[in-house]
């Protein structure tokens, strides 16, 4: 009951708080044109997603591989070799469209365990289940200093056969962010995913809730650092960070390296990673 209270309270904490930003958002013109606006800014690496949107007609290509899973994702599992890939899409109507696919490598031997005998246990291997989903902006301004954006997303029924879910995975998310300065910006990110459409099913859902802190260090490199945990009703909190730097030879070309940890849960331990990310047209 006390948990329920304060994550209850928290949803209200941040929906005030979407309104408060979303009704006083920052219309300077000439935003558009700060490093931390015009740069590429993808949806990797980390549990944070941005509040960047592309214009209409842009596409964005996200990839990378770490060395083990988004505990916010379906298909998460222990300790893996995580493929990933996201296509973005801009559309009108201050619409971002995306779809997102990862992939598990096969692991490199068996498990074996020796309770009731000696029975042989092979980790999943192959397609994770496909994901789809768009943003929504939800304040006054595009590319304004502070900017607030809804994302919903919906995990489909395929993939490989033993990480295929059996019902789909509806989830959503509420993104916020602030810039500071020209260069930099503080994100947050607060969401919910879980398996099935039924009041009860919100029992075994997932939250999420993350801070991160990005920005340019000069006119090709800069950092990327966050704090996260996930948590469900009947658990209590697995917290993690996650930092990294990455180049950016041209405006929508970036390259990332990653390294982070993971407290508590199946996913726990430490984790490195990296990534490319293109735009276009920039």
């Amino acid at each position: 009951m006390r948990k329920t209270t304060l994550l209850t309270t928290a949803g209200l904490l941040l929906v005030g708080s979407a309104r408060t930003l979303a009704q006083t958002t920052d219309p300077s013109i000439g935003n558009e044109n700060t490093p931390f606006v015009r740069n590429i800014r993808p949806d990797r690496p980390g549990q944070t997603i941005t509040t960047n949107m592309l214009n209409p007609g842009q596409f964005q290509l996200e990839t990378g591989i770490s060395s083990q899973p988004d505990p916010f994702s379906p298909g998460s599992s222990g300790s893996r070799r995580l493929n990933t890939g996201l296509l973005r899409v801009g559309f009108f109507n201050n619409i971002e469209l995306r779809v997102s696919q990862g992939y598990y490598s096969p692991p490199a031997g068996a498990t074996r365990t020796t309770e009731a005998g000696s029975i042989e246990v092979v980790r999943p291997a192959g397609f994770t289940p496909t994901t789809v989903g768009a943003k929504f902006l939800a304040s006054t301004t595009p590319n304004a200093r502070s900017q607030v954006v809804v994302l919903a997303e919906m995990t489909l029924l395929n993939g490989d056969k033993t990480l295929k879910p059996t019902q789909y995975e509806p989830a959503a998310r509420l993104l916020i962010s602030q810039q500071i300065g020209e260069r930099f910006g503080l994100e947050a990110n607060f969401g919910f995913r879980q398996c099935g459409f039924k009041a009860a099913d919100t029992k075994l859902g997932t939250y999420l809730g993350t801070l991160a802190l990005n920005g340019p260090l000069t006119n090709t490199v800069g950092f990327f650092a966050e704090t996260y945990a996930t948590w469900q009703q009947q658990s209590t909190l697995a917290p993690g960070v996650t930092s990294g730097l990455y180049w950016r030879p041209w405006p929508g070309l970036r390259l990332d390296v990653n390294a982070g940890k993971a407290f508590f849960g199946p996913s726990s331990g430490p984790t490195v990673g990296a990534g490319l990310s293109l735009r276009l047209p920039r």
